[in-house]
């Protein structure tokens, strides 16, 4: 090979395929295509490779170790079926894109739909997907993020134990079967983000540690086990080729890095800061959006360039917005809400006005958590008050509407979406679903087992589930019984709570693009402050790009003093204009400084 070695196949000028794996724990390795082995070249540094002239889209192949084990391509475009089988060639060239001229949407105008595609429709693919693309558009939404779709153990999952992290889950679809949903988003002026996964690999079908145990790093560990090795260069090239390949192949508009507080890698520059700065060397002709998940509220990977830029990572998911939320609306304290459970009308106004409500304080569950954010512009936050975690992580899967008041809810979603933060919906939060979505799998024998105690021993902490017997009712992730439930019930949307619900989130929307969306682009940080957080009423003003936003809410049963605000109204659920707030209330306002 004349060229650094890149994982998977790669098609060849004049037909054929070059293959190659990075396997320094064996001293040879065997190409098996169609049943036909062939022995592979050492190129160098652990890598093996072999051109193959003969080798066609559709053909089946795996790699061979000396003693005869056969395993799949770990970055195999396509799985001919499960995660233990064959791998399958697939032309990157096949789809015929309608879009090719899209060219993305700012930031600014975010707004995020979190949905999974096995449970998104009752038929649970990449192509039923689309026939719901229209009501989606219609609502407001601007962006759906997809759930991890890379091949997982079984049919049925979340996505986030996914092995081939290069191939489209095959039981949603083929890789033109996701191209043409991400071709239909764009054709309705909806942008796609993908969920992906770079902290650990699935427990069932990843083989990599029989021939490549360098991939992981023994010395540091995750609650998965041992970390991935990004010391390696091999290892890096794997994952930042792999954003690359989501991004271009599929072209998708952003990327959401799951849990990279799980991330154990010391290299400079660390692999996140890599494989943000060559994404945004290499894709310059439309705006590429990255988003991360990270408990420990850091802020340097979110910093701001001059006027504004993003040179690295866009906007971190905001979970103190949820938890403060959540504690609110519920009065639950169990757990990591245990943290939010004192001054939390302080905390949620901070979190409102300055992105975290940690910022370096101890916390109740564990250390000083948190980095000052208030210098951080309102769009590097991602708020949401349900997603996949928090419904999911639940015992029973309850969705926010069944744990709290209607008249609660109508505030915390008013301020979710008329906040200059960035919203995240969960699907099916717009109609009011109150469908569960609990974790499921579809592990066997020994690990179905080990995954369902171990779901149950998650809830020892919470006093509802302190005895074994009660811990036995939560639902098993491996029954079928339970991904069906998790399925979002469509028919609920002409329903008369469903109607309700969406016009509501339509009329916050509506205002929310005409008034809001056009002055975020030129919002930096410390645009707020905090004008009143006690007892039950809190009050925000942000400056905005040529306009002051303020919002008043009381969420307690009587009418309360709040601080008076100059602006126009955009949205209430009181008639009050003055210096006070009716119970169970919010008032949001503009002012532009005209007369």
């Amino acid at each position: 090979m004349t060229e650094a070695p890149h994982w998977g196949p790669t098609p060849l000028e004049g037909g054929g395929t070059r293959f190659a794996i990075w396997a320094p724990g064996v001293d040879a390795m065997t190409l098996r295509l169609s049943e036909d082995d062939r022995p592979m070249e050492a190129a160098g540094d652990g890598w093996y490779s072999l051109d193959a002239a003969d080798a066609k889209p559709g053909m089946d192949y795996m790699f061979v170790r000396p003693d005869g084990m056969a395993v799949p391509d770990p970055a195999a475009r396509e799985q001919a079926g499960d995660v233990h089988g064959p791998s399958r060639l697939v032309d990157p060239e096949s789809y015929a894109w309608q879009t090719a001229e899209w060219r993305g949407r700012p930031f600014e105008e975010a707004v995020f739909y979190e949905l999974h595609i096995g449970t998104f429709t009752p038929e649970g693919t990449f192509r039923a997907a689309i026939d719901k693309l229209d009501h989606l558009a219609d609502l407001g939404v601007t962006a759906i993020e997809i759930m991890p779709v890379a091949q997982f153990a079984g049919n049925r999952g979340w996505g986030y134990d996914g092995v081939a992290l290069y191939a489209p889950h095959n039981a949603y679809g083929t890789p033109d079967d996701l191209k043409a949903l991400v071709d239909a988003a764009h054709a309705r002026g909806l942008m796609a983000f993908l969920d992906v996964v770079y902290n650990h690999f699935g427990p069932d079908g990843n083989y990599l540690a029989a021939y490549a145990g360098a991939f992981f790093d023994e010395s540091k560990h995750t609650p998965w086990g041992a970390a991935i090795a990004y010391g390696e260069a091999p290892v890096r090239t794997f994952v930042i080729d792999n954003a690359l390949y989501w991004l271009k192949e599929f072209r998708f508009d952003g990327l959401r890095f799951d849990a990279i507080d799980n991330i154990r890698d010391d290299s400079k520059p660390e692999i996140l800061v890599e494989m943000a700065e060559r994404i945004r060397a290499e894709i310059t002709d439309r705006p590429v959006h990255l988003t991360t998940e990270d408990n420990r509220n850091i802020t340097r990977l979110h910093e701001r360039g001059e006027n504004g830029a993003v040179p690295l990572f866009t906007a971190e998911w905001n979970d103190d917005f949820h938890n403060v939320a959540h504690v609110i609306a519920t009065g639950e304290t169990d757990a990591y809400y245990a943290d939010f459970a004192h001054d939390h009308w302080t905390k949620f106004a901070r979190v409102l006005a300055e992105g975290f409500a940690y910022q370096g304080e101890k916390t109740v569950t564990g250390g000083e958590r948190g980095k000052p954010s208030a210098h951080l512009p309102p769009l590097a936050f991602v708020d949401f008050l349900q997603n996949h975690d928090q419904t999911g992580n639940r015992a029973f899967g309850e969705r926010l509407i069944d744990l709290a008041e209607q008249d609660m809810m109508h505030i915390l979603t008013a301020i979710l979406l008329l906040s200059p933060h960035v919203p995240l919906l969960f699907m099916g939060e717009e109609w009011g679903e109150t469908r569960p979505f609990t974790f499921f799998t579809d592990f066997h024998g020994e690990l179905a087992e080990a995954v369902r105690e171990g779901r149950r021993r998650e809830f020892a902490d919470f006093a509802a589930f302190d005895s074994p017997s009660d811990r036995a009712k939560i639902p098993d992730p491996n029954a079928a019984a339970t991904f069906e439930a998790a399925k979002i019930d469509w028919e609920q949307v002409g329903s008369e709570t469903g109607r309700h619900w969406l016009a509501l989130y339509r009329e916050l929307l509506t205002i929310r693009h005409r008034q809001i969306v056009p002055r975020l682009a030129g919002t930096g940080g410390n645009c707020s402050r905090v004008v009143q957080a006690d007892d039950g009423v809190i009050g925000i003003d942000w400056q905005l790009d040529g306009a002051l936003l303020e919002m008043r809410a009381n969420f307690t049963g009587e009418t309360r003093e709040c601080p008076p605000t100059t602006g126009r109204t955009l949205f209430a659920t009181t008639i009050r204009s003055d210096d006070h707030i009716d119970a169970r209330s919010i008032i949001v306002r503009i002012d532009t400084g005209e007369a």
